[in-house]
């Protein structure tokens, strides 16, 4: 198999009852809570990059790169999600990409998505946020300070989001706090630096042809055509690559493996596009793209299609 399975996404037969439960509650609090937020402010002008954040957040989460003893890490992309459209924003634009991957790639169990939207919608989400303000407001607002808060976000989202996931098996009873917390940690804390890395470059860019973008959470002016269609096809040019991600196994896999409880995870109880490769297509490598192309247009066009309901429930309101 040339991919292999997103970090973090938690399978079911990991977490107990009450730890799905408790993550479902929180999650759909906060995703209600950045909903109400959201059609609060005059933040249309967002809707196109959210779109194309959620397209791109998604492409390159099939792109896992190698980090040491046999494991691979990929882009999260909550913090740049949480960087150029603020935490209310990127909590809906995770939330997307994670559903999806889900319900359609059957990337993660359909219990388990409250968790895995908690860790990765939320925990990810608030933890860049709050690490990329407290960064900006010590080194001011420099050029430098981009760089660095941004580095510092994404590192900090990829670490936190480890430790939350440890937690949630340790109190589901399924492997220790003092063996689940280190080795979710220790892995993540490297997977994290590429993390960093992958959004630093993506900085780079962005603050050579739109350092508009970067006013934190600011809903800034979109140039709306040329940032959808850019973004879409660079989206759909990363899928190309995905065939050659690492096949390595994730963080949260390879430690389920190492400690013992890999087997109590539960396969989906449907197939619709399983492991990113589209059925009835012979070449695993053309399956794998074509897998990537539709995840792309799927989440750019749920992401696209919840800001025009927002549009119309806030125009009927006023």
């Amino acid at each position: 198999m040339l991919f292999s399975a997103v970090a973090m996404h938690i399978p079911d037969g990991f977490l107990s009852i009450v730890v799905l439960v408790v993550c479902w509650v929180i999650s759909l609090t906060v995703i209600g809570v950045a909903l109400r937020r959201l059609n609060r402010l005059d933040s249309d002008r967002n809707d196109s990059l959210m779109g194309v954040l959620a397209a791109a957040i998604f492409a390159g989460q099939m792109l896992n790169f190698s980090v040491t003893g046999g494991t691979s890490g990929h882009l999260l992309g909550a913090a740049l999600a949480t960087i150029l459209v603020g935490p209310y924003a990127a909590v809906l634009v995770m939330t997307i990409v994670v559903s999806t991957q889900a319900l359609l790639f059957q990337d993660g169990g359909l219990l388990a998505l409250g968790a895995n939207l908690f860790n990765m919608a939320v925990v990810g989400v608030f933890v860049a946020y709050a690490v990329n303000r407290l960064v900006r407001r010590l080194l001011g607002e420099t050029r430098l300070a981009i760089f660095i808060s941004g580095f510092a976000a994404a590192w900090s989202s990829i670490f936190v989001a480890s430790l939350a996931c440890a937690l949630e098996l340790a109190f589901s009873g399924t492997s220790p706090a003092n063996i689940a917390v280190p080795a979710m940690g220790g892995i993540h804390a490297l997977i994290g630096l590429g993390e960093g890395l992958i959004t630093l470059g993506a900085l780079a860019f962005i603050y050579a042809a739109r350092r508009d973008l970067l006013k934190l959470g600011q809903a800034q002016p979109n140039g709306s055509r040329a940032v959808l269609i850019g973004g879409t096809l660079l989206a759909v040019g990363l899928t190309v690559f995905s065939p050659w991600a690492s096949s390595h196994p994730d963080g949260l896999e390879w430690v389920a493996e190492e400690h013992g409880f890999l087997g109590a995870a539960r396969d989906s109880l449907y197939s619709i596009i399983p492991d990113y490769v589209m059925p009835g297509i012979q070449n695993e490598a053309l399956a794998t793209i074509v897998a990537g192309v539709v995840g792309v247009l799927v989440v750019l066009g749920l992401t696209l299609g919840l800001a025009y309901v927002r549009r119309n429930i806030r125009r009927h309101a006023s």
